[in-house]
């Protein structure tokens, strides 16, 4: 187990059937409320007195207000349209990340035959505690080390405290950490691993790193495989 500044090496949320179903029925009351009130326009007008004719100013002021609803509907369809555009433009991004290499935050990284290596940053001068659980919880390793302050890496090779040696798969290091006074420090951790899938049914989409899903606005980078 190995903790390394990162300074000295280079370790290794369309529309829905639901939505178009609701507009479409929208816009067909709207028609034929528009119909109907230009019949009974039409109507009263044929047959208003003439020695006392019918108040055009309120029939103009519906006029407008109709006109106004029709209006915001095309509104409505043209930014559902966006918004389907959007979607569209976001899935497309999505899948572009799967078999990237990226780093996000977290704590969470995979064992390899090479082993387990997080990242993480130190406010100050401290003394850490790690531990490194499976993916069912179970401790494999606890340890204490004296971190620096700044960007550092903590590589473990898959021993246990008693030589045992863990299988591949996922880990999580919970990393607490004190300064000389016994105060707590604040630690923060990020992981480098590979974009193994997309789910296109989350909104926006999700993308699964290590079994833990994250959004396209949780990755801060995206790292270029070396070349052996």
């Amino acid at each position: 187990m190995s903790v390394i500044p990162t300074g000295s090496s280079t370790a290794g949320s369309t529309p829905t059937a639901s939505s178009n179903s609701s507009t479409a029925s929208n816009n067909q009351m709207i028609a034929s409320n528009f119909t109907t009130f230009l019949q009974l326009l039409t109507t009263q007008l044929k047959n208003q007195n003439p020695l006392d004719p019918l108040d055009t100013n309120q029939f103009t002021q519906q006029l407008v207000q109709f006109a106004q609803v029709e209006q915001q509907m095309k509104s409505n369809d043209q930014l559902a349209s966006l918004l389907a555009l959007e979607k569209n433009a976001q899935q497309t991004t999505a899948l572009a990340y799967v078999g990237q290499t990226v780093v996000v935050d977290g704590s969470t990284t995979a064992l390899t035959s090479s082993g387990a290596t997080w990242s993480f940053n130190a406010a100050k001068v401290a003394t850490a505690s790690v531990t490194i659980k499976d993916s069912t919880g179970q401790t494999a390793y606890t340890g204490t080390f004296a971190v620096n302050p700044g960007d550092q890496k903590f590589t473990w090779d898959g021993h246990g405290n008693d030589g045992t040696t863990w299988p591949a798969g996922n880990y999580t290091m919970v990393i607490n950490a004190t300064d000389a006074n016994s105060q707590p420090v604040s630690i923060s951790s990020e992981v480098q691993a590979v974009v193994d899938s997309v789910d296109l049914t989350q909104n926006p989409p999700t993308l699964s790193l290590n079994g833990t899903d994250y959004t396209m606005d949780k990755i801060k980078r995206i790292v270029r495989p070396t070349s052996s």
